[in-house]
Formats: structure tokens, sequence, C-alpha cells
């Protein structure tokens, strides 16, 4: 079972597949799943008809993510982006400014940083360092 998490706390999924990698891809493809490795240039001008991108955290010492969120979002990728795997409660705000709507959790994870842990940190516009600096 996986746990969507977003601003507002947990979740289930709400997508129905099927995720097509860049390989795999084909004209009705409405997902993509995406590794840590995957080299964003190349998707430049091939996101029509994508409503979905998952990027791969496959260790939450992993950060290479963040960046693909960021670079996904520099090409113009303006629908749903969605982090699955190893991302921590203390990384979602991190999450949210590289990009991400929302991350996808396994159980496990979810039992170990339950909701509370993640929606502390659902504030993530309001309590970065510049903030706390400013005061």
């Amino acid at each position: 079972m996986t746990v969507i998490v977003t601003d507002t706390g947990f979740g289930p999924e709400n997508f129905e597949g099927p995720y097509a990698t860049p390989e795999t891809r084909t004209p009705e493809s409405r997902a993509l799943d995406l590794t840590s490795d995957t080299d964003v240039s190349t998707l430049e001008g091939g996101l029509d008809g994508i409503v979905l991108i998952r990027v791969d955290f496959p260790s939450f010492a992993d950060g290479r993510g963040f960046s693909i969120a960021r670079a996904l979002r520099r090409l113009g990728y303006a629908r749903r982006l969605r982090a699955k795997g190893h991302v921590l409660a203390d990384q979602y705000a991190m999450a949210r400014r590289s990009g991400f709507d929302e991350v996808e959790i396994d159980a496990a994870l979810a039992a170990r940083q339950p909701e509370p842990d993640w929606r502390a940190r659902a504030d993530w516009r309001e309590h970065d360092y510049r903030s706390r600096l400013a005061s």
C-alpha cells in the first residue's frame, strides 16, 4: 500500500496508471516514472500529454530527485509532479520548494513517520530559514 503526502496530510493513491519510462513511452502514455539519474534535457519538448511525473528517490541521502524536479519545472512542466520512495518528513519542505506537488511513501515509512510529522512541515513557504532570519 502506498500513501500520498500533500500539504493537507496523508491520502490514498488517486491516479490510475500505467506509468511508462522515457524508453517505453508511447503517444498514449499519460504518466512517466523517472529514475534518479535521468537526464532531464532528453525530455525537452516531449512532455505533452503527460499528466503526472513520478521521480524515484532510491535513498533518503540521494538528493538528485530535487534537481530533477527543479529542471522539469524550468522546462515548463506545470502538471503533477510526485517524489516517490525514500523521502523523509524532514525533506518534505525541500521537496515542495524544488517543485514537487506530493510525495509517495510506503506504509512502513508512514508508520515510522506518521502524518503529524509531515503536516508539521506543510507550511513550507512560511517556515524557511530566510523567514526566520528576517524576524
